[in-house]
């Protein structure tokens, strides 16, 4: 099929979904735009209150039909779930499970950027064990909260819960020995400083693990902005080779990216077909350009990047 040059008719971009699972038909947000942190701030706060009140989070635009299959559905076996609190579990609005891929040592210190209702905190609190720490990052105040109960009913004693913004980490150079975030560093509109900040709090040595949603290749701006409402990324998701640049102008190294979930149109088909989008015809340009992956990075040793030295 060639490329079209035109906008698939009834294509337009949407925003995250409406608390009741419904896309709500207001535009979606450029990168650039200053409303983006609020958007956030309000659909995840809204997501930790579902929670509280005995639903679960859910994310995107499909809550009201099984909770974000295939983006957000089984990411953690029987065996962690049991590791945790229902609550922390019902509160993921992850696309991976960075805590299973990434390497974690006893006694090392663990930051999770955008932490929400605990879950990786959680459990990488125990991976690294009463030696160690894990700190969870969030600017919402429903999920903190939500956190902070969740670190009480597991009874783990090595977590500790920061109010900020991943743009700004409130913690000190070089403190930390593993970054691990889950489908949040696309929420940001300055991916640039959040890489920034994660290389910056990080050792010499300290590893850059995280999963996200990513995207490969080109393909129309409508088509892309409506598959990423879907994902949930309202401030957009990086095209790979982008990923793997502004990790490198960060100062990082050792870049991996590996795809742990590929989308395809049809499993957005029916908010797409909400939005009068015809499925069929624009899945050659959506299958297989849009998935979650785990980037896997390093801060070198002998380190030489923008933010520790000249």
């Amino acid at each position: 099929m060639s490329a079209r040059t035109e906008s698939p008719q009834g294509l337009k971009p949407m925003s995250l979904a409406a608390s009741d699972g419904t896309a709500e038909a207001v535009p979606f947000p450029k990168p650039s735009d200053p409303d983006i942190k609020n958007v956030v701030r309000q659909k995840y706060g809204e997501a930790a209150l579902r929670v509280t009140s005995g639903g679960s989070s859910c994310c995107g635009a499909t809550a009201s039909t099984g909770c974000c299959d295939p983006i957000t559905t089984n990411l953690y076996d029987a065996a962690q779930a049991g590791l945790i609190p229902e609550e922390a579990l019902l509160a993921s609005l992850g696309c991976g499970n960075p805590t299973a891929l990434a390497q974690l040592n006893a006694g090392e210190t663990v930051l999770d950027l955008g932490s929400g209702g605990g879950i990786d905190v959680l459990l990488s609190a125990r991976r690294v064990g009463p030696t160690g720490k894990a700190y969870g990052l969030d600017m919402t105040d429903e999920m903190l909260a939500l956190a902070h109960a969740n670190k009480r009913k597991a009874g783990v004693e090595n977590v500790e819960f920061l109010k900020g913004e991943i743009e700004s980490i409130p913690l000190p150079d070089n403190s930390v020995d593993v970054i691990i975030s889950n489908c949040v560093i696309n929420l940001s509109a300055d991916k640039d400083k959040v890489l920034r900040e994660a290389f910056r709090v990080l050792k010499p040595g300290g590893r850059f693990a995280v999963s996200d949603v990513v995207t490969r290749g080109e393909m129309l701006p409508e088509i892309r902005q409506s598959i990423l409402a879907w994902v949930g990324c309202i401030a957009g998701a990086l095209e790979e080779n982008d990923y793997r640049s502004k990790l490198a102008a960060a100062g990082f190294t050792e870049i991996e990216i590996e795809p742990t979930r590929i989308y395809r149109a049809e499993d957005a088909r029916e908010f797409l077909s909400g939005q009068g989008i015809d499925v069929d015809a624009i899945a050659p340009q959506v299958d297989g350009k849009f998935f979650s992956a785990f980037i896997r990075a390093v801060k070198p040793l002998a380190c030489c990047g923008p933010t520790c030295c000249s």
